[in-house]
């Protein structure tokens, strides 16, 4: 069985790989340094993200499946990463008040054995409801906006601004499973039989 290797820092990420009592490391992808492009669109920039961190780790393993993966929010043109500061974070909650926005995610799997790569992006859309000033600036003194791509937390306090979502709800946490699953498929693993 080929060893599986999470690069990513992401506490999120890690968690629901442990959920389903998957056996894998975490290697995050400390020579990388993400892109933050503004020439590039949205579903590209996850991508080259989520390949760049995966390319950069997968040279430490000789017969591995490592698993890449970028997240971020979009609205219209806007790329919605993780904020900067307060004053950003802010901006971007003002965006999304009231809209529907995209979170996008990017997974690259590579088999280090073989050298095969599988590309894919996930999206779901996301309604928000009105925030007022007032939910705004409350919201963020809980601190959890700071890491997180478009500056909120749908499986934490800021749930209770999301209406609704069309499309994969752990995709926004920041791992589609469905999509991971269907990926380690293409490399004959299901992880149906490997979790426990």
């Amino acid at each position: 069985m080929k060893t599986i290797v999470l690069a990513s820092l992401s506490p999120r990420r890690k968690e629901l790989l442990e959920s389903i009592g998957l056996s894998f490391k975490v290697d995050p992808p400390a020579e990388y340094k993400e892109l933050k492009s503004k020439s590039m669109s949205a579903h590209e920039l996850v991508k080259q993200n989520a390949i760049g961190k995966a390319q950069s780790v997968a040279q430490n393993y000789e017969n591995a499946i490592i698993i890449g993966a970028d997240t971020v929010g979009a609205f219209k043109d806007h790329i919605l990463e993780k904020p900067s500061s307060h004053e950003d974070a802010k901006r971007m909650l003002h965006i999304l008040s009231g809209k529907t926005h995209e979170v996008l995610t990017a997974l690259c799997l590579i088999d280090t054995e073989t050298g095969i790569k599988q590309v894919a992006v996930e999206s779901t859309r996301i309604t928000f409801v009105e925030m007022s000033d007032h939910d705004i600036e409350t919201y963020l003194l809980y601190g959890e906006s700071m890491d997180k791509a478009a500056a909120y937390a749908a499986q934490g306090i800021g749930s209770i601004f999301v209406k609704s979502f069309d499309g994969d709800y752990f995709n926004v946490v920041g791992l589609p499973m469905y999509r991971l699953n269907l990926m380690l498929k293409g490399f004959d693993i299901s992880l149906i039989d490997i979790v426990n």
